[in-house]
């Protein structure tokens, strides 16, 4: 019964955690747990009886003989391994040296002596209530000790039930599951009864457990490690009985070799040297190469620094010049403005002088046309402006006091020392009158002092000088970036800033009566020592610089467009003999720079031949109306009509001579021919018919001399 006790409480403490192991090792080890628990058990009790005292009982008792089919069961059960047959002999040993437990075979009664001494030594130690279990004379009925099987609570030493014990320890309802119901067989066959049925229990377990842990994976795992051991011990098996006996095997004995000649050896020798040699000039040549590539390597590092450098030093510069060059923007926006307003200044005073002058040719000319056609070719008067009165025809008298007036003219300036001319009409064409001239001169003087004033705020000099500023940085660029420099077109870039200080300086300048050139100007000199770059201080003969020459650039971009503009504004008289020259100089130095067919240069030719083309449709229209104003009615008898013919003719023919001396230079560009045709039969032919003979066929003589005969009307080829 302590047996069962023990192994269901051992089989209790195993419940609290259970590890769930393959069947394999389930199968192994399910004979091992009877002789672990059973070795386990604590041999507490200590026997009071000696071998040699059993001994000589064994040998005094006598032993039945065993039945057969006992033996035959006790043969049968031979299979039990031999750990448990070991461990349930001891504990048989043990049982059967106790004195409690008699011999199945023989039956022990004790004497009446002994239980009468054994009562009272039980009442003795009750008395004392001593409970030591080793003392003397006590006998003791339980195989372990109490403490060693069962907790006893705080007081081992008392004999009071605990209070959950009166209520019973449940060992009657649970008695199937805790074991309290199960027997310990003394006797060796109810030992193997006991022992194969729980065997039997053990299998039916283990067997239960397969049915719920195995699977067809843990099987074929432990199939496949069976087979694994059995073909290990097949080829160890096969090995074992394969392996040859040590059997002496002598070593073999070398073929004979002939003993080298010195020939041979020398030549070995010599192809290794050979070898050696040429191992060694490759290696050599690898050293040497080796080397070139270190070297351009170390010369490739130092020139992707001085690269990088180089960039640096670049980009901080041009940083630098961006700002600057944003810099003088902002001033060109501030000062562009100021210089415009000088230059349309200029523009009005050059188109109120010529009005002046076109208003005064226009009256001569009607004021000898009715001198010698009669009163009845007199212009009638303008129509009324709005607001003002209309204005009154003129009278005799007013146009011989504006006659008087031109005499007078004409008389102060042969005083001043003026050159005689031939005829009457030559003088006064282009002179103003003292007040307007001293109005004229004031208004330029103002106009100098204006333009002096665009930059009397500016103190810095690269502002106020273009070569200290413009062309410093610039030159730094081409000096140093020659190729972003061309790339960029720099220098078209500063001739373009370069065009206010240019302007500024042509303000006030007229080309036909300021006998200054092109060239005299400080901003055409500057531009010319920049395109031309010396190679040292002493070089007299300068190389055109990759720009070309941006003097002639300047030219073409900024002082050709003021050119044309003051020239349709009246810059230009045709009637006046010395602009005509002058005109060609101009246009010549320009020609120089420009090609003779570049679109701007066409530009200042027509610009040069529109004053023409305006003076002789003005005659044609003056002339045409005048003669259809008389008619046919021959004027009264005037002394005064054949110098008023001369006159008109007189100005005809300077027009005429120079407009001629213009198309020998331009030829037949913009139609110059056609108007010396022009003027011919319409302007002078019907002028010199009305007096052909007291002046006009000499003035038409003059004038058909020395010109071509493609431009000679066919009526005047008649008359001659």
């Amino acid at each position: 019964m302590l047996i069962v006790c023990a192994l269901s409480a051992q089989d209790g403490a195993g419940d609290a955690f259970k590890v769930k192991k393959s069947a394999l090792s389930q199968k192994i080890k399910a004979v091992a747990p009877i002789a672990t628990l059973l070795s386990e058990v604590p041999q507490t009790v200590a026997s009071v009886y000696s071998k040699e005292y059993l001994s000589e009982l064994k040998a005094q008792t006598a032993t039945p003989r065993r039945p057969e089919h006992q033996q035959q069961l006790a043969d049968a059960d031979g299979d039990i391994s031999m750990a448990e047959s070991v461990a349930l002999e001891d504990i048989s040993m043990e049982l059967s040296s106790m004195d409690i437990l008699p011999d199945p075979g023989e039956t022990l009664i004790p004497s009446e002596s002994s239980i009468v001494a054994a009562k009272q030594k039980r009442d003795r130690l009750r008395a004392t209530g001593s409970s030591k279990a080793d003392e003397d004379g006590f006998i003791s009925l339980e195989v372990t000790k109490r403490g060693a099987l069962k907790d006893e609570g705080p007081h081992p030493e008392s004999r009071l039930m605990r209070e959950d014990d009166d209520l019973g320890e449940g060992d009657d309802d649970m008695a199937e599951y805790t074991g309290a119901q199960e027997r310990i067989s003394l006797g060796k066959k109810g030992r193997k009864t006991e022992e194969r049925k729980r065997r039997a229990g053990m299998i039916e377990m283990i067997e239960d457990a397969q049915e719920e842990a195995d699977d067809e994976e843990s099987r074929e795992w432990e199939m496949a490690q069976v087979r694994r051991a059995a073909d290990a011990d097949r080829e160890m098996a096969i090995q074992q009985r394969a392996k040859p006996k040590d059997i002496h095997i002598p070593a073999p004995i070398p073929q004979m070799t002939q003993i080298p000649t010195l020939g041979p050896a020398i030549g070995a020798f010599d192809m290794s040297v050979l070898a050696v040699t040429n191992s060694h000039a490759v290696s050599a040549t690898t050293l040497v190469n080796l080397e070139q590539e270190r070297q351009s390597m170390q010369q490739q590092e130092v020139e992707l620094r001085k690269m990088v450098s180089d960039a640096e030093t670049k980009r901080s510069w041009f940083a630098e010049f961006r700002d600057w060059v944003e810099t003088v923007g902002a001033f060109l926006d501030e000062k562009f403005p100021v210089l415009e307003k000088a230059e349309n200044e200029f523009v009005s005073l050059i188109k109120e002088r010529r009005d002046m002058l076109s208003v005064r040719r226009r009256d001569d000319d009607e004021d000898d046309l009715v001198l010698f056609l009669g009163s009845s070719a007199a212009p009638p008067p303008p129509p009324a402006v709005d607001g003002e009165d209309a204005p009154t025809p003129l009278t005799a008298i007013q146009r011989g006091e504006r006659r008087l007036a031109r005499t007078m003219r004409r008389s102060a300036r042969r005083s001043r020392g003026a050159q005689q001319v031939e005829e009457d009409g030559y003088s006064t064409d282009g002179s103003l009158g003292a007040d307007e001239a001293a109005d004229y001169s004031a208004a330029l003087g103002d106009l100098d002092k204006r333009r002096d004033e665009v930059l009397s705020d500016v103190q810095a000099p690269e502002f106020r000088d273009p070569r200290r500023g413009l062309a410093v940085r610039f030159g730094e660029w081409r000096e140093q970036y020659g190729d972003s420099y061309r790339d960029a077109f720099g220098g078209l870039g500063m001739v373009n800033a370069w065009e206010f200080w240019a302007r500024l300086e042509v303000v006030g300048w007229n080309p036909l009566e300021n006998q200054r050139g092109i060239d005299s100007f400080q901003w055409f000199q500057d531009l010319y020592a920049y395109s031309y770059i010396k190679q040292d201080a002493s070089d007299e003969d300068p190389q055109l610089g990759p720009d070309g020459d941006l003097a002639t650039s300047m030219v073409s971009t900024a002082l050709l467009g003021r050119i044309c503009k003051l020239l349709e504004s009246g810059a230009f008289d045709p009637y006046n003999g010395t602009h005509v020259p002058r005109l060609v100089d101009i246009v010549e130095s320009i020609e120089a720079a420009l090609e003779s067919e570049a679109v701007k240069f066409h530009m200042l030719l027509k610009a040069a031949l529109t004053p023409f083309r305006e003076e002789v449709e003005r005659t044609s229209q003056a002339v045409r109306d005048a003669v259809g104003r008389a008619g046919q009615k021959l004027p009264s008898f005037d002394p005064q009509a054949p110098p008023a013919r001369r006159r008109f003719l007189a100005r005809r023919l300077k027009l005429l001579r120079n407009l001629v001396r213009w198309r020998k230079y331009s030829g037949e560009r913009f139609g110059a021919g056609e108007l010396v045709t022009r003027l011919l039969q319409e302007g002078m032919l019907p002028v010199a018919e009305s007096g052909w003979d007291v002046g006009g066929g000499d003035v038409l003589r003059k004038a058909i001399l020395g010109l071509p005969q493609e431009l000679i009307p066919t009526e005047l080829k008649l008359r001659f």
